[in-house]
């Protein structure tokens, strides 16, 4: 008998389970867009120039590059890992790009389709020693980090490239909407975050991704092939990490070695706020691309009242462990 009312309560619980998350994803986004909202506010009342639209367009602009990283970290963060190689993996494609295409006399387009599979290799290579050496992922990609920090210094001997061809720098330009500037990057990250919500909410792939980060075990009992799915987790992100470094050689022009070395951090810090549970198996693209807002909105709009840089840092940080802090409280609750 005991039985019998086990395997029913089992049953309704995994009935309510699909409403549970679609509720509770739906609470993650809620606090970050209430954030975004306020701070938007905040900032249209102390300064004239926020929310003109040139201004906007800046914001968008300086989103736009840890925006695409953070989509692959948060593709990595949902199944329960993290990537801390992202920004020296960025910073080597872009140096593969414009090295290739300035000094190697490489064409453009198969510069740019080099430096992508340089980062999508790295996504690879984390993606491989987790799966299959079982390595956790904080370790794996601290070394990639430092193996692509070290490349990237190699090969361009700590020289900035400059006269990049246009064809590298293109997402850099802009087109007109009235009288605001909009660069093409920023619609290609829009465009990228509306492809990965809807593989993540529309494909069986992205649901074993959810499911990966919730219990990888049980998932793997179900039938799931866990590593296959987190070998293209990782070669994904990989993938994006390189269409950061386009994005980010068409907002400077050039291609820096020094590039990268804290948008690992800032990349984990808009998936955080954006309530992307750092546990895994709960969050949304959507949040991570509010969390990059907010984070961009509270620098923008600090430098235009005329607060110092390095309170933009502390407040980011205070941000952080907020996020993390009511992420830990709505574990509990549901425990």
């Amino acid at each position: 008998m005991t039985g019998v009312v086990t395997d029913a309560q089992e049953s309704r619980a995994q009935e309510r389970r699909p409403g549970l998350l679609v509720r509770a994803r739906a609470v993650s986004v809620a606090g970050p867009l209430l954030a975004l909202a306020i701070a938007i506010a905040f900032f249209s009342i102390k300064s004239d120039r926020f929310l003109s639209g040139a201004n906007l367009s800046l914001i968008a602009q300086q989103v736009m590059v840890v925006g695409t990283l953070a989509i692959g970290q948060t593709l990595i963060i949902l199944t329960a890992g993290i990537d801390l190689s992202c920004g020296a993996v960025m910073a080597l494609s872009s140096i593969f790009m414009t090295k290739l295409a300035v000094d190697g006399g490489v064409a453009p387009l198969l510069a740019i389709a080099i430096g992508l599979l340089v980062a999508t290799g790295f996504g690879v290579l984390n993606g491989g020693l987790v799966t299959r050496l079982q390595l956790p992922p904080f370790i794996v990609t601290l070394g990639t980090l430092n193996i692509a920090f070290a490349l990237t210094h190699i090969y361009s001997k700590d020289q900035t490239i400059s006269n990049v061809p246009s064809a590298i720098t293109w997402m850099g330009t802009t087109f007109d909407v009235g009288n605001t500037a909009v660069a093409y990057g920023s619609v290609l990250m829009l465009v990228l975050f509306a492809v990965v919500f809807f593989i993540l909410r529309q494909t069986a792939g992205g649901r074993h991704v959810y499911a990966i980060g919730d219990n990888a075990e049980a998932a793997r009992l179900t039938g799931i092939h866990t590593n296959r799915v987190l070998l293209a987790v990782y070669a994904s992100a990989g993938l994006l990490y390189g269409i950061a470094a386009l994005l980010l050689i068409g907002y400077t022009n050039v291609g820096d070695p020094q590039a990268g070395q804290t948008d690992n951090l800032d990349s984990i810090t808009a998936v955080v706020i954006g309530g992307t549970s750092l546990f895994g198996g709960r969050g949304s693209v959507v949040g991570t691309l509010i969390g990059a807002l907010i984070v961009g909105v509270i620098r923008n709009g600090l430098q235009l009242i005329g607060v110092a840089s390095i309170y933009q840092v502390l407040i980011t940080g205070v941000l952080v462990i907020v996020a993390v802090a009511v992420d830990q409280l709505a574990r509990r609750r549901q425990r």
